[in-house]
């Protein structure tokens, strides 16, 4: 099954040294290597800070947009990975493991699988199974 690992951070402060980003990068590295080497990995990125973002909203056929996040929370989600794991457990283990887990908090959260038909179009499949 495959789950996706949302990593919540505090947003590094300015004073933040380049010798503290740099650790932490390493960390990160290791850790995508080790998903990699337990077959896990299928994506994972790392995001802009939440000032870079914009949300969209759609509001009687209108479309407004509004610099920052949507919500304003201490912890900003600072990146993903995209994991197969056997079960929760599995997903939860490796979790565990993200550096950021240290001082922020991961979400697990389990990817709705889509059935697929036969040439890879979900509404096939929805048609056949009605």
């Amino acid at each position: 099954m495959r789950y996706l690992l949302l990593i919540y951070t505090p947003e590094p402060a300015e004073g933040t040294s380049p010798d503290e980003m740099f650790s932490e990068t390493d960390e990160y590295n290791a850790f995508t290597q080790w998903t990699i080497q337990q077959g896990m990995f299928k994506a994972g990125e790392a995001l802009h800070p939440t000032s870079a973002a914009t949300t969209v909203q759609v509001r009687n056929g209108r479309t407004i947009t509004t610099d920052g996040p949507f919500a304003e929370t201490k912890e900003a989600l600072g990146g993903f990975y995209l994991i197969e794991a056997k079960d929760l457990d599995e997903a939860i283990d490796a979790a565990a493991r993200i550096p950021g887990a240290r001082h922020g908090s991961i979400e697990v959260r389990p990817i709705f699988e889509i059935p697929m038909g036969d040439s890879g179009d979900p509404a096939e499949a929805v048609a056949a199974a009605g």
